[in-house]
């Protein structure tokens, strides 16, 4: 391998790496605490799989020929995972997981059919098993859009910054590889696998950018003087106690306002006011009470763990954080929480005379 194909290789199959570690992060460690980035990871995961595939084959053309269809097999979930991806990013709560996992149980019969039907007649399989995944993944790709244009022209103003960069990304990819199967670019395998890396890489700076930015000038002038109206607090509470009460977001001991703004697609500054106009509280005393109710719960339903494991289980990151904080809230040290909590008990039951 001349130095030329070593570098083509090597900026080829580092997108694919970098996306395989990410989709498996997303997919088996962040797990369904958060469903749209459950589908993004077996997006990543399932291109990631091809991509390296297609590296490799370009590259090393004698591996068994069983390897590229098994890249081609992972790509049949790309579609269907970014359809699922758009629909629970708008629908986040409403989102019915349960008929999605039908869906895919009978998406994967579906190939295991066709994969055992092309096993038995293999003459068949280069001409059609390809056509066949790339035609799933059309007819995907043009759902996702579909249902994107539908989702944003129904709630035209929530903001959208993160599924559209992804969207489009995708849209590039199959594009790329479209016109490759076609012959109009030559260099097919290696050549989908450097899009794949280009895009995956501007996706993260768009990404990261869009997390990490701050609330600018022109977005705190516009708030500042203007309070939320009721009906539209009243939506924002009910989101905020949803977020709190089924996701727990305040056991993230690094929990912060603008993640908690992110998480219910609004800026920091409308969070915070909402906090202190609406509650009459902090961020940090809105999230430390929900810690403390749940620590209190532990304690009163007689849990096995020490004072601080509890303090760390709710969220703090800190023994002293976790007692100076009860003893704010309950005005009362954890131990003497306890102990009232056993004194309070009955210690027999009257019998009616």
């Amino acid at each position: 391998m001349s130095f030329g194909q070593q570098m083509l290789f090597f900026f080829s199959v580092i997108g694919a790496f970098n996306g395989l570690l990410l989709g498996i992060y997303l997919l088996f460690v962040k797990k369904l605490k958060h469903i749209p980035d459950f589908f993004l990871g077996l997006i990543l995961l399932t291109l990631s799989i091809r991509v390296g595939i297609s590296v490799c084959i370009y590259f090393y053309p004698d591996w068994p020929r069983i390897i590229p269809h098994l890249g081609l097999s992972s790509l049949f979930f790309t579609g269907p995972a970014l359809y699922y991806y758009i629909r629970s990013s708008f629908l986040r709560e409403q989102f019915d997981l349960k008929s999605t996992r039908k869906s895919f149980g009978v998406l994967t019969l579906i190939l295991a059919m066709v994969g055992l039907l092309y096993l038995i007649f293999p003459i068949t399989w280069d001409t059609y098993f390809a056509r066949f995944i790339y035609g799933i993944w059309t007819v995907f790709i043009f759902l996702s859009v579909y249902e994107y244009y539908i989702f944003s022209k129904k709630d035209a103003k929530k903001p959208a910054q993160f599924i559209l960069p992804i969207l489009v990304s995708n849209v590039i990819i199959f594009l790329a590889y479209q016109l490759m199967s076609t012959g109009l670019i030559q260099v097919y395998c290696a050549g989908g696998s450097l899009v794949f890396s280009l895009v995956l890489y501007g996706n993260v700076l768009i990404l990261f950018n869009n997390k990490n930015r701050s609330v600018t000038v022109k977005e705190e002038s516009k708030y500042s003087n203007k309070k939320i109206p009721d009906q539209q607090a009243e939506n924002f509470v009910s989101k905020l106690e949803r977020l709190m009460n089924m996701e727990e977001l305040y056991k993230n001991p690094n929990l912060k306002l603008n993640d908690l703004a992110m998480e219910m697609n609004i800026s920091t500054h409308q969070l915070s006011q909402l906090l202190n106009d609406n509650l009459g509280k902090s961020f940090s005393t809105y999230i430390n009470e929900y810690r403390i109710g749940e620590a209190c719960e532990k304690i009163e339903n007689g849990s096995y763990l020490k004072f601080e494991e509890i303090g760390y289980e709710v969220g703090f990151n800190s023994k002293s954080t976790f007692f100076s904080t009860f003893k704010k809230i309950k005005n009362t040290t954890p131990l003497l929480y306890k102990q009232s909590q056993i004194t309070s008990e009955p210690r027999f039951q009257g019998l009616d005379l």
